[in-house]
C-alpha cells in the first residue's frame, strides 16, 4: 500500500527539522567547547573556589642617598569563613584572646552567614603565627603589609602617608601611588557550592607583583637640618608656621622642603597641637577633618602669600633685561612716592634714602626705586614678565594640591597696582614659586621645574624610569643673570642681608618683611632668599616664618637662621670655601657638644673648649635648644645657634 503524499511530506520535513536541530546542537557544543571553553572553565573554577587577595609589597621611598624614608614590613590579615567553622564560640574565644578583642562582639561578627569576614588587619607576624599554629577550621591567616616611616615626622607633608588599604592619601604617596602600589595576588581554595572546604582540596597561589621603589632628590640630612632650623625659629618667635626650601637652582631638584608644624607619619590622625587635642572630642566629624587637613597642608606649595621685597629681584631682572636700567642708573628716594594721586611710603619713612644708584637701591631695598622701575616697564610689559616667570601657573612640582599665583591682569592694573606689585605687594604667590623665580634669576636665566622624584627602580636596583624634567626656556639674558648675582651678593656684604654672611663663602640674598592682609593688622611674614656660591650657585634657599611675634624684620628674624643653615648645607653638598682661617687649617672637625639644659655660662665654656662660636635667640639663662644638634661634625670656628629661656 502506497504511503499518502502528505504523510511522506511530513516525514521529510520532520527529518529536515531534526537534522537542523542536531546541527544547531552540534554547533552550540562546538562553540562552547572551542570559543568559550576557557571562559566557562574559569567560571566553573571560580564557583568551586574561594578567592582571597594578597596585597603586594608597596614600593619603598628613598632619599637621594638610598636612605629609606618609607618602607614596608610584613604583617597579616585574620579572616574567618563561616561555612568552614566547626565551633563558633570556641573560635571566637581563641581569636579574642590572641587579638585582644571583645569576645562577645567578635562572636556576633563571625556568626554572620557570609562567605568571608575580615576580623583584624595589620596583625604582627608573631601573633599571626600563633593563630596559624592553633589550626582552627575556618580561620584564615593571609599575608599583608604595613607602611613604616622610620623617621616619624621627617618631611611629613612631602612624603604623605597611606590609608588602611595601603593607598596613598597625600604627598608623594598619593602622587606616585600607581607606581608604588604594585598588583595584588590571590589565594584560591577549592570548596563546594556552600563554601565548605573539600577533602583533599588544593590551594592555588597567584603571587603579587611588588610596586616600584621611588628615589627622591631629597637629602635626609639636609631635610633634618632644615626642620631643626625652622622648628627652632617658629618656637622662638611664637609664629603660626614656617617653611624652609633648599633647591638646586640649575636643575630644580629639591634637597629639602620643611614645614612646621608637622605631624607623625606613623600616626597621621593624631593632632599634634596640645591645645587643639584637649578639645578634640568637642568637634564634629567635619570639623575634625578640617583640622586634620590643615595639619597635613604643605604651606610651601598649597598656600599663597604676598612675597614683599624678595619679589623685587623679578622687577629688577625685568628692568635690566629690557635695558631700562643698569647698575649705575640714578634714583632718588624722598621717603615716599606719589602714584595715581596716592602717597606710597618707603619702608624707611619718614626718613628717606636720598639719591642712590640702582645697586644701592637693591642693597637698601628701597620701595620707590622699584616703583619707578615698574613705571618704566608699564603694565603690559611687567605683566608679560610675570607670565614668563610662570607666576600665573603651577610650577609643576610632583606633589598634589599645588596652587598658582594670583595677580592683576594688565587691563585692571592701574598705576597704584603696578607700583605696589613692583615691590611685592598686590599679588600673591606660593613660597615655591618664589624659589623657582629666584633660580631663574641666578642660573643664567633659565626656567626650571621644581621636582622631588628622581627615578623609579625595581627591587634589584634597576632603573625603570627617570623622573628628572628637562631644563626650561631661557627668559633672561645670561649677562642679566650675572649682574643680578653680583647685585644680590652685595646685599649680603653691605646691605640688608648682612646677617647671612659666611666667612670663606660668597653668598647672595634678598630679605623681605611683608605685611599680611588686612593692612594695619600688625601681622607680618618675615623671609629671606639666599644662594651660594654667588658666582656659581649650587643651592638656592628660602626661610619664611609666618606671623613672628616681637621683632619681625626679615633680615633680623631669618638672616641668622639662613646663615647657620648654609654653613651646614654647603659643606654637605661638597662646596669648598674660598679660604679658611688658620684655626680651621690647624684643626680637625669637632663634634658639637650637647648644651641642652645647661646654664648659659657652662654652655659657653664648652663651646670655647671646642673652638666654636655662638648666637643666642630669646632671653634667659638656660639653653633649651640648639642648632645644629649634638654630635654633628663641624669645622672649628662655626657658630652654634642657642635658644635660651
Amino acid at each position: 500500500m502506497k504511503t499518502p503524499l502528505n504523510i511522506r511530506k511530513r516525514a521529510f520535513y520532520t527529518m529536515i527539522l531534526i537534522q537542523v536541530i542536531l546541527a544547531l546542537l552540534a554547533g552550540r557544543v562546538l562553540f562552547l567547547q572551542v570559543a568559550q571553553g576557557e571562559d566557562l572553565q574559569a567560571k566553573a573554577f571560580e564557583q568551586q573556589t574561594r578567592d582571597r587577595l594578597i596585597r603586594p609589597n608597596r614600593g619603598s621611598i628613598y632619599d637621594r642617598n638610598m636612605v629609606g624614608l618609607a618602607t614596608t614590613e610584613g604583617v597579616a590579615t585574620i579572616s574567618v569563613i563561616y561555612a568552614q567553622i566547626r565551633d563558633l564560640p570556641r573560635t571566637a574565644a581563641m581569636l579574642a584572646q590572641e587579638l585582644e578583642l571583645d569576645e562577645a562582639e567578635l562572636l556576633e561578627k563571625i556568626s554572620r552567614r557570609v562567605a568571608l569576614v575580615r576580623v583584624a588587619d595589620q596583625v604582627d607576624m608573631d601573633v599571626a603565627d600563633r593563630i596559624r599554629e592553633r589550626d582552627f577550621p575556618g580561620v584564615v591567616v593571609d599575608e599583608d603589609i604595613r607602611r613604616i616611616y622610620p623617621f616619624g615626622s621627617l618631611a611629613s607633608q612631602v612624603i604623605g602617608f597611606v590609608g588602611s588599604d595601603n593607598q596613598g592619601i597625600i604627598g608623594l604617596e598619593s602622587r606616585y601611588d600607581s607606581y608604588l602600589m604594585g598588583s595584588p595576588g590571590r589565594i584560591l581554595t577549592e570548596t563546594d557550592v556552600a563554601g565548605r572546604l573539600l577533602d583533599g582540596a588544593r590551594q592555588y597561589r597567584v603571587p603579587p607583583v611588588d610596586g616600584y621603589n621611588l628615589v627622591l632628590t631629597i637629602d635626609a640630612i639636609l631635610q633634618s637640618y632644615a626642620e631643626q632650623a625652622i622648628e627652632m625659629l617658629v618656637d622662638q618667635k611664637d609664629a603660626q608656621r614656617g617653611v624652609i626650601i633648599l633647591m638646586n637652582p640649575n636643575t630644580g631638584a629639591i634637597y629639602a622642603l620643611a614645614n612646621k608644624p608637622d605631624f607623625d607619619l606613623n600616626d597621621p590622625f593624631t593632632i599634634q597641637d596640645p591645645e587643639l587635642a584637649a578639645i578634640w572630642n568637642t568637634f564634629n566629624q567635619e570639623q575634625q577633618m578640617n583640622e586634620l587637613n590643615r595639619m597635613w597642608r604643605n604651606f610651601a606649595i598649597n598656600d599663597t602669600y604676598e612675597p614683599g621685597s624678595t619679589f623685587k629681584i623679578v622687577t629688577a631682572a625685568a628692568g635690566m633685561a629690557e635695558g631700562l636700567i643698569t647698575l649705575d642708573t640714578p634714583f632718588s628716594c624722598t621717603g615716599y612716592m606719589t602714584v595715581g594721586g596716592r602717597q606710597i611710603k618707603c619702608w624707611r619713612a619718614p626718613r628717606s634714602h636720598g639719591g642712590m644708584t640702582f645697586i644701592q637701591g637693591v642693597q637698601h631695598s628701597c620701595n620707590p626705586v622699584f616703583m619707578q622701575i615698574g613705571e618704566m616697564l608699564g603694565a603690559e610689559l611687567f605683566h608679560d614678565y610675570l607670565l614668563r616667570f610662570g607666576f600665573h601657573e603651577k610650577t609643576g612640582i610632583d606633589l598634589p594640591g599645588e596652587a598658582a599665583g594670583i595677580m592683576y591682569q594688565p587691563e585692571n592694573m592701574g598705576p597704584v597696582e603696578l607700583a605696589t606689585m613692583a615691590f611685592g605687594q598686590s599679588l600673591t604667590i606660593t613660597p615655591l614659586q618664589l624659589v623657582s623665580a629666584a633660580a631663574t634669576v641666578i642660573n643664567g636665566g633659565y626656567r626650571v621645574t621644581p621636582h622631588i622624584g628622581m627615578r623609579l627602580i625595581d627591587n634589584d636596583g634597576n632603573i625603570t624610569q627617570e623622573l628628572m624634567p628637562e631644563l626650561g626656556e631661557q627668559i633672561l639674558p645670561t649677562e642679566v643673570s650675572d649682574s643680578m648675582r653680583f647685585v644680590l651678593e652685595t646685599v649680603v656684604s653691605i646691605g640688608t642681608g648682612n646677617r647671612t654672611y659666611i666667612p670663606g663663602y660668597r653668598v647672595g640674598a634678598k630679605t623681605a618683611t611683608s605685611q599680611k592682609l588686612p593692612r594695619g593688622s600688625g601681622k607680618y611674614i618675615s623671609s629671606i632668599m639666599a644662594f651660594a656660591p654667588a658666582d656659581a650657585p649650587a643651592v638656592v634657599a628660602l626661610v619664611l616664618v609666618d606671623e613672628p611675634q616681637g621683632t619681625y624684620y626679615g633680615g633680623q628674624v631669618t638672616g641668622p637662621i639662613m646663615q647657620i643653615l648654609l654653613e651646614n648645607v654647603l659643606p654637605h653638598l661638597g662646596v669648598t670655601p674660598l679660604y679658611v682661617t688658620e684655626t680651621e687649617l690647624e684643626s680637625a672637625p669637632v663634634a658639637i657638644p650637647n648644651l641642652r639644659g645647661l646654664p648659659k655660662n657652662e654652655a659657653l665654656e664648652l663651646l670655647r673648649e671646642s673652638g666654636l662660636g655662638h648666637d643666642f635667640i630669646g632671653q634667659g639663662d638656660i639653653i633649651i635648644d640648639q642648632f645644629p644638634i649634638p654630635g654633628e661634625m663641624v669645622n672649628p670656628g662655626e657658630r652654634i645657634l642657642l635658644r635660651i629661656k
